[in-house]
Order: C-alpha cells, then sequence, then structure tokens
C-alpha cells in the first residue's frame, strides 16, 4: 500500500502513531475497562476489543459530560487510553478532556479517509500539523 496523507482540522496538538481501530458506534469512555482498556458496553460495536495504545477513529462520545470526563480520565491514568483520537462530531467534554490530557485529537477528515482505512492500518497522527498518513494497511 502507498503511503495516503489526509489533511485534518487540529483540536488536541500532538502526534502519535499506531494501529486503527474503528468504531461505528458513539462511544462512552466510562464503559470501557480503565485497568485493560476493553470496551465493557454490551452490544457495542468494540465490545471485547481494547482501545488501550490505539488510534481510535470514532463518531462522537455519548453520556453525560461527567462519565465521559472521568472514564478517558481513568483509561489515561493506568495507560489505556488512546493513543490519538480521529472523532467526527467533537463535543465540548471530550475535546476539553484531550486537551487537558494532552492527547492528539483531529476531526474534520476528508471522507476518502474513511473509505480508505481500516482496522489494523498503521497510521500517524500529527495535529499539530493537521495530518494524517496511513504508513500500512491491513
Amino acid at each position: 500500500m502507498n503511503r495516503r496523507v489526509f489533511a485534518c482540522h487540529s483540536i488536541s496538538e500532538g502526534v502519535a502513531e499506531g494501529d486503527v481501530l474503528i468504531s461505528q458506534d458513539q462511544i462512552m469512555f466510562y464503559l470501557i475497562d480503565p485497568d485493560t482498556g476493553v470496551v465493557i458496553e454490551k452490544g457495542h460495536c468494540l465490545e471485547g476489543k481494547s482501545v488501550a495504545g490505539k488510534i481510535l477513529v470514532f463518531p462522537g462520545g455519548k453520556g453525560s459530560s461527567v462519565v465521559q470526563a472521568d472514564g478517558l480520565y481513568q483509561l489515561a491514568a493506568r495507560n489505556n487510553a488512546p493513543l490519538a483520537m480521529i472523532i467526527q462530531n467533537p463535543d465540548t467534554v471530550i475535546v476539553a478532556s484531550a486537551i487537558i490530557m494532552e492527547m492528539p485529537m483531529v476531526d474534520g477528515v476528508d471522507d476518502a479517509f474513511y473509505k480508505a482505512i481500516k482496522d489494523g492500518d498503521r497510521v500517524r497522527v500529527d495535529a499539530g500539523k493537521g495530518v494524517i498518513e496511513i504508513i500500512s494497511g491491513r
């Protein structure tokens, strides 16, 4: 696979490289086990999968502000948070949490990215420069 680069909008600066984990469902970070990073929400498309150390691609968050911020904080405190987040519909709580925790977060990615990306692809997110690079595909 040739490397492909996509422009994005920076929300929380930083650089991260890792394997992609794609969620079609909105995520409630409080329903992710902070000790393992495994999604425990029943019926969620990522149920049983770990977000720890992944580049998380997802539509947005759900749940109250308290459970979202605390859930993401608990993951980060145990080193089980995503390396970076690529979000389609950011909300104030997730944005503020990513900035406070210095976790790279971007949005505004071209639709072509979502058509090209697959679970397990390796990507590099450079939120400061506003680019996502697909390094290798599976």
